[in-house]
């Protein structure tokens, strides 16, 4: 799976609401309940991204 997104929005930006520990845990800190940290706070990216622009995901195979 890809997904495209045009340069032309390279420069808007998203907001997001991370915890602590999320954001920690993006910058590759470790935590004692796992990868669960980093999984949640990359959906909640994911989730803002789709909501704010237009995502088109190719499935051309």
């Amino acid at each position: 799976m890809t997904t495209q997104f045009a340069a032309n929005h390279a420069d808007e930006k998203v907001s997001v609401e991370l915890t602590r520990e999320e954001a920690l845990a993006l910058t590759g800190v470790r935590f004692h309940n796992g990868h669960k940290i980093e999984v949640d706070a990359r959906k909640k990216i994911r989730s803002a991204f789709e909501k704010a622009f237009d995502i088109a995901e190719d499935r051309a195979e």
